[in-house]
This record gives C-alpha cells, structure tokens and sequence, in this order.
C-alpha cells in the first residue's frame, strides 16, 4: 500500500468511527506518514498516526494501536491546539501543522492553524523557538529522573531525555523528529552536513557507541521473548497496552530487527529499550511474574546506566552537553 492510500484510509476512521466519540472536535495526520512521500511505499514496519482533537471541556481517551483495513492506526487524543505561535513553538505539532495534516475539522480552526503554520514554520525565529521547546523536553526528563520510581519509568526518564537530544537537531534541519527512527534519521541529516562525529557523541549519550551488532541482536532477541510472552494480555489501563501487542510486533520488533539489518544496530539500540521498558511495565501492570527482568538489567549494564546512580551520571552529562548540541543545531538551520 502506498502512503498516499494509508493516508485515505486513516481519514476513513475518523469519518466512519472517530467522528462518533463523544466530545470529538476534529482529527489531523501527524509522524512519518505524514511526512513521507505521498507515492512512497508505506513499510510494514510503520503505522500512520492519527490525533484526535477533544472538544473544550472534554476528555477522550488514549485509543492507541490497532489495524483498520490493512493499515495499522495509532490513534491519540489532545486538547485543542493553542494560538498559532503556540503551535509555531511545539516542535511536534508545528511539525504537523506546516503539512496538509488535517481530517476532520468541524470548526474550521485546525484548517486555519495548519494555513498559518505552514506560511510560518521555516522562518528562523520559529526555528530556535522549537530547538529551544526540544532542549527544555531534554532537561525536563533528566531532571524528572525519580530514584524511588518503578525500574521501567527511571529507564525512561533517562532514556528520552538522552533521546530528544537528537529530535534538537532534527527540528533544527527541519526535518521529522521522528519516534522510533530518530537516530538513523539524525544519522542521515549529520552526515549531509558532514558531521558524523557529532553523531558518535549522541550515540555515546545513549551508551551504545561501542556496540557491536551481534550484542544488540542478542537483546533484540531477548526482548522479542519478553514481548510475545506479553502481548497477549489486555492491561486497559496501561497508557501502552496496545505497544506491546500482536498488532504493534511489526513495529516494535520487526523496525528495529530492520534497522540492524541495514547497518544501524547503534541507532537500534533507542527504540529496543524503550520497548523493553513498556514490556515490563506493563508485565507489572497486569500483576504478571517478574520475568525478564535480569536481561532487562544486562541491556542496561551494556548501556552504563544498570543503577540509579548510574542514570543519574549519565543524565548529568547530557546536561553538561546541552551547550555543544546547541551549538551544532545552530549550524544546521
């Protein structure tokens, strides 16, 4: 299928299902369908996101993944969107906003922000005001990190702070800040610039600079265990369920085994352990036996971040970084 046709059916849910939550005040395309070329291939790996809009005083709940004829749909909710140099100053919805995103729009205001947007968002003042949104996202989950949290949500805390250090330059380029592909997509810009070094520090952020593709193929393998062994049980209230499931296998699993099989085990390493980090959080939601747990620590070992200690290190020096990475996103705009 080709994303221009995924794209026409994720429109379809809206106007067949979404349209009938209560409270739905609209619905816009957002991630890497939304960026990719319209006559490109749409990869059995991904899924197209979709963002529902809640209508003022209401609330809609996180839907999250599931396959809508043929296409596998991750649907979200949110508030409405702020004033247009709000959205201008979100990295992630500007990221959205400066494309013909939008499908369904009842009030006609998400079609005016996206005319808005799109005029606006390469002017570089809007530039640095979502580099800036980014860096203040990095230091926000750094300094979140809490040593009294459960194992997977201190993992977390460390791991997308050190992760958004990428998404920085990405929004500086202009480029998608990409979830689960943001190194090899961070990989791609640095190297159009010439400045494949700086992509080795990032990697040395995360802890897997040194590497080797065979020892991350054997955490892959691990944690693809831990996720079969998982997927089948519904935990409702878990904001991820649906990641960890037989439908999201393709992209969860399947994209980071494609990832090594190109070359890029190191940019792997991101999305395999935020994965790992649901799989168990979840594991521990529905009141399932801590298994899987010592290769979990053994992922982390390799990484330098098994002990709370440890993260907290490696927190403070993406801190200390946040200078240089600023320096080098302001190179790339």
């Amino acid at each position: 299928m080709r994303i221009e046709q995924a794209r026409r059916v994720a429109g379809e849910w809206v106007r067949e299902e979404g349209a009938r939550l209560p409270g739905f005040g609209g619905a816009f395309l957002t991630g890497s369908a939304l960026w990719a070329d319209p006559g490109e291939e749409l990869a059995p790996t991904s899924d197209v996101d979709v963002m529902v809009v809640a209508e003022p005083a209401a609330h809609i709940p996180h839907i999250g993944k599931f396959p809508y004829k043929g296409v596998l749909l991750e649907v979200s909710s949110m508030a409405a969107p702020g004033s247009p140099h709000e959205v201008l100053s979100d990295y992630h919805l500007a990221g959205s906003f400066h494309l013909p995103c939008v499908l369904a729009d009842p009030s006609g205001r998400l079609t005016e922000l996206q005319r808005v947007v799109s005029r606006d968002f390469a002017a570089r003042p809007w530039i640095l005001a979502r580099c800036t949104n980014a860096m203040d996202r990095v230091r926000g989950w750094i300094n979140g990190m809490d040593g009294s949290a459960p194992l997977p949500e201190q993992v977390t805390s460390w791991l997308f702070g050190t992760g958004v250090t990428a998404h920085v330059l990405l929004v500086a380029g202009l480029r998608n800040p990409t979830v689960r592909g943001r190194y090899a997509a961070v990989r791609e810009l640095l190297a159009e610039h010439g400045r494949l070094d700086f992509h080795e520090s990032l990697l040395g952020l995360l802890g897997c600079a040194d590497l080797d593709a065979a020892r991350v193929r054997r955490h892959l393998a691990t944690l693809a265990k831990a996720f079969d062994a998982t997927a089948s049980v519904r935990v409702p209230g878990y904001r991820f369920d649906s990641d960890i499931s037989a439908a999201a296998r393709p992209a969860a699993i399947d994209g980071s085994l494609d990832l090594i099989e190109r070359g890029l085990h190191r940019e792997a390493v991101f999305w395999l352990v935020a994965t790992y980090a649901r799989c168990l959080a979840k594991r521990a939601a529905a009141g399932l036996p801590p298994e899987y747990a010592d290769e979990f620590h053994e992922l982390l070992a390799d990484l330098g971040v098994e002990t709370f200690a440890d993260r907290r290190r490696r927190g403070d020096r993406v801190l200390a970084a946040l200078p240089g990475l600023w320096q080098t996103a302001m190179a790339l705009c």
